[in-house]
């Protein structure tokens, strides 16, 4: 484009030049048209001129020559940064502006609506696997140890047995105890079944040696019997004694946890012996390890659990968000209230990006960026001021030939 200009400059200066020599050729006896195109080849080559040099001066020194007001961009780089950072706090950034363009996005219905279709699915298990791996890898395994390490630790710190005994109080009142006895009853029983070959194992072993074998054979099987038929009635009687002794013995042991200093004090003693066992931390940092190294594998197969679980997930929930208007609208009240939020309190903090980056900027090269952005459209103005110039040059010369002659 700045040949382009540049050849219609020439061209004028050309035309000129031709018509300059006409005159000098024929003197008196020249045609009058030779004044009209000689004026307003004259005039295009001003017009294209000043042009040129406006131009010019908004990016370097015309001709390399000093003169003020020119090279405006280099010179004011900073100034732009600022003033460009300023014109977009104040249109752009404001709460009004930001928390408006939020809503009209609608972003809950648009993310939701792409998120549901199961075209997306495929690449939202890629991403999300991507972000998981990304953060497995942001989690140095001496971080995550040292954080187990003091979590550890800060569970020791509050007294366990008070809450505890709680929450035993409230299961005992609601009769949540009830189904873990009756386990216990049923596995009892079951045990009882099975023992007939360790007592009779524990009869020969501990009975007296003079005591015949059919007598300790009698002696285990009546012990069978006794024992399966004591678990059986344990088991079938809901109101039996030892069920009922369990029932106060559990609540017994709630209320001691809660108001029993001895209770407490053995009950935090168990505690801090099982947290600050080294096998309880290597044992999480070993779980930790091992979970990654499982995870890892799983999302490194598209056609895993893990990663098939993800996308079922995420499809369900943006049918789910798709499908609730309501929920679309809260979701939308939620997003205007950060972004009034962000608006209010970071805005600057956010322009900064703009005029730091502009200052960072080197002024010559700030120059030519900007000039092969709008370089194009300017190389017209030099053109437009040419045959503007041409034309404004004719009229002034046809006018003055009608007035003087």
């Amino acid at each position: 484009m700045k040949i382009v200009a540049t050849s219609f400059l020439l061209g004028a200066a050309v035309v000129y030049l031709l018509m300059r020599w006409l005159e000098h050729r024929d003197g008196a006896d020249v045609g009058s048209w030779v004044g009209y195109v000689r004026a307003a080849s004259e005039a295009g080559m001003v017009g294209a001129l000043a042009d040129w040099f406006a131009v010019t001066a908004l990016f370097r020194q015309p001709l390399r020559l000093p003169i003020p007001h020119t090279a405006l961009i280099p010179r004011k780089k900073d100034q732009i940064g600022d003033q460009l950072g300023e014109f977009i706090e104040q249109n752009f950034m404001t709460p009004e502006v930001i928390v408006s363009r939020a809503v009209d996005l609608d972003l809950p219905r648009r993310v939701s609506g792409w998120l549901a279709d199961p075209v997306n699915a495929p690449r939202v298990n890629d991403e999300v696997s991507r972000a998981i791996r990304l953060g497995a890898e942001m989690l140095r395994d001496e971080d995550v140890e040292k954080f187990i390490q003091a979590v550890l630790k800060w569970a020791a710190e509050p007294l366990w047995a008070p809450p505890a005994g709680r929450i035993l109080e409230q299961l005992v009142d609601e009769n949540r105890v009830e189904p873990i006895i009756a386990m216990l009853c049923d596995r009892a029983h079951d045990w009882a079944l099975d023992s007939q070959d360790l007592i009779d194992r524990v009869v020969d072993r501990d009975g007296p040696a003079w005591v015949p074998n059919f007598v300790n054979n009698l002696v285990g099987e009546r012990i069978y019997r006794e024992l399966t038929e004591f678990t059986y009635r344990v088991r079938a009687d809901p109101d039996h004694d030892l069920r009922r002794a369990l029932h106060e013995f559990v609540k017994d042991f709630a209320h001691e946890l809660q108001y029993d200093e001895n209770t407490i004090a053995r009950f935090e003693e168990i505690k801090a012996e099982l947290l600050g066992r080294d096998e309880v931390g290597g044992a999480a940092s070993t779980a930790w390890q091992t979970g990654k190294d499982v995870i890892e594998q799983m999302l490194d197969d598209p056609s895993s659990t893990l990663r098939t679980s993800i996308s079922d997930a995420v499809v369900r929930l943006g049918v789910r968000i798709s499908e609730d208007r309501p929920l679309q609208e809260k979701m939308n009240t939620w997003v205007a209230r950060i972004a009034r939020h962000v608006a209010e309190n970071y805005s600057t903090e956010i322009i900064t990006v703009v005029t730091d980056t502009v200052r960072g900027w080197d002024a010559e090269e700030t120059s030519r960026k900007i000039e092969l952005q709008v370089g194009r459209d300017l190389q017209f103005i030099r053109i437009n001021g040419t045959v503007v110039g041409a034309l404004a040059g004719l009229v002034i010369y046809t006018v003055s030939v009608l007035l003087f002659g």
